[in-house]
């Protein structure tokens, strides 16, 4: 499969909580790695490919949650029948947002 991948993923935990824009369901999540054009996210709501979500990461930087909009691109169960992986495409490449998400990460202990 080739990268198609113009930015870099950072690889960061980040409580998420998120609105499904198709059917108004709230559901919360915690990211596995962010760019500056999508989000991956372990979450136990069911999601379909093309799902509208409005999506409020919660950076811990003392700053309001950063607001993004996307869709899934893809989903997969992770085997226990609760969680699911998920991938978010974003609407539009969120350069400040992952540049809050890199210097909380840089300056965050491991």
């Amino acid at each position: 499969m080739n990268e198609r991948r113009i930015f870099a993923r950072i690889n960061i935990k980040i409580p998420v909580k998120f609105l499904n824009s198709a059917n108004g369901k709230e559901g919360a999540a915690e990211t596995v790695d962010i760019s500056a054009n999508g989000i991956g996210f372990v979450t136990k709501e069911d999601l379909l490919l093309e799902t509208p979500l409005e999506i409020w990461l919660d950076i811990p930087d003392h700053h309001e949650p950063l607001r993004v909009l996307g869709k899934v691109v893809w989903s997969c169960d992770l085997g226990d029948n609760i969680h699911k992986r998920v991938g978010v495409e974003l609407e539009e490449e969120s350069l400040i947002g992952l540049g809050r998400v890199w210097l909380y990460k840089e300056k965050s202990p491991e």
